[in-house]
């Protein structure tokens, strides 16, 4: 938009704001829309149909939503991610990759004011005592935002968008994020009662795929969900308990964190934990809960490896508590049973590429029996393996299962 324009924008919008304060009674959505209409088409003067249809969206976002010009950009379901650095560099990711968008803030102080009013609806503030917000917007989204006097160029502000739609695993198979022998393996895992660790970079699909492969659960178990933001959306078991963290107020008090969730989630007399995402020492304590008659426990981490998450959960889990290596890679081994790790590749399709078990470690280095892998023509084959670790097959009646042979 124009400098004109802009100017002409903001001009307008204060006479339509004292109209509507002048107004008797609450005006509606379509009233305010009429009236922004009548002003802009009334006093515009060399703008072409479309500069007028941009002026009365801005000038009707900025006057009923607190989120002023993101508010379409939220409601459009085909964004899943926005990305604001600053009032002038605007950027949203769909199917098709990252767009950059035109149009920029009128200023920094309109962008500052967005990022608080997101931070009033969840009862949190943002300024500079305190500079970063982590929040939920009431659709689920989750919001991250950066003050400027942390941000060089200007308030920061991230929101990532989850699909309304939900995925299963039949899903994953059709879109090729995994093979059906793949997903009848994984199946088959879940109910048997084997822990999973799902790893992968950002924006990977390992919450999706959790989210998925969860409806493999036997729906009489007892399942406590814990994570950061709730995202989770499982709908197939009648037992089940979700938990989220939650960060301090401003005086400092109320703070709940993962670790402090999964401990308490001990005495819910769970079947199954389900851990979100693990980021630091909460990993000790949900080796924990693998460790000590929760089988069926999953949990996922950013990682860009299967060996490369092993090592993230050593270093994690050293945050927690300085003991030896060998007695923490001893509980790793003794908690995860599989490790799943998935890739977002270019064209923006996320995929599982690797599926192995982990047996154990030996001379410092842990001993994987590789079940699912990419081969050369980037297909995720079985290699043929078969699982090592078959107790809970026993257990659980399905030493024939032909799944997981």
């Amino acid at each position: 938009m124009k400098p004109l324009h802009r100017e002409f924008m903001e001009k307008q919008a204060d006479m339509i704001r004292h109209k509507i304060l002048s107004a008797d009674g609450n005006l509606s959505d379509q009233a305010v829309l009429r009236i922004i209409e009548d002003q802009v088409l009334e006093n515009q003067i060399d703008m072409d149909l479309q500069t007028c249809r941009e002026v009365i969206l801005r000038i009707f976002a900025k006057i009923r939503s607190k989120l002023g010009m993101l508010q379409r950009y939220i409601e459009d379901e085909s964004i899943n991610e926005i990305m604001v650095n600053g009032r002038e560099n605007f950027f949203y990711e769909d199917g098709m990759g990252i767009h950059r968008v035109e149009d920029v803030f009128d200023s920094t102080e309109e962008l500052e004011e967005i990022i608080r009013n997101i931070a009033a609806d969840v009862h949190r503030e943002i300024n500079e005592m305190n500079p970063i917000l982590d929040a939920r917007l009431k659709n689920g989204s989750r919001v991250n935002a950066v003050y400027k006097n942390v941000a060089v160029g200007g308030p920061v502000l991230t929101i990532r968008k989850f699909s309304k739609d939900r995925l299963t695993a039949a899903d994953m198979v059709r879109r090729g994020t995994l093979t059906q022998q793949c997903a009848d393996y994984l199946c088959a895992a879940v109910e048997c009662g084997y822990n999973l660790f799902v790893s992968g970079g950002t924006s990977s699909g390992k919450t999706t795929f959790l989210n998925a492969i969860s409806d493999f659960i036997p729906e009489n178990e007892r399942v406590i969900v814990i994570e950061d933001s709730t995202e989770l959306q499982i709908g197939n078991i009648p037992n089940l308990v979700q938990m989220e963290c939650h960060n301090a107020n401003s005086m400092g008090q109320g703070s709940v964190s993962m670790d402090m969730l999964i401990r308490t989630s001990l005495r819910m007399r769970p079947d199954r934990i389900i851990v979100g995402e693990v980021r630091g020492k909460e990993v000790a304590d949900m080796l924990q809960a693998m460790n000590t008659g929760h089988s069926g426990s999953m949990s996922t981490g950013h990682g860009n490896s299967v060996t490369g998450m092993l090592r993230r959960l050593e270093a994690m889990y050293l945050m927690s508590a300085r003991i030896p290596m060998d007695a923490i890679r001893a509980q790793i081994v003794e908690g995860i049973d599989l490790m799943i790790h998935m890739a977002r590749f270019r064209d923006g399709s996320r995929r599982v590429v690797e599926v192995q078990e982990l047996l154990d470690f030996e001379n410092g280095k842990y001993r994987l029996n590789p079940l699912f892998r990419l081969n050369s023509d980037m297909e995720l084959v079985f290699t043929g393996n078969a699982l090592v670790n078959r107790s809970k097959l026993a257990l659980k009646g399905y030493e024939d299962d032909g799944r997981l042979q």
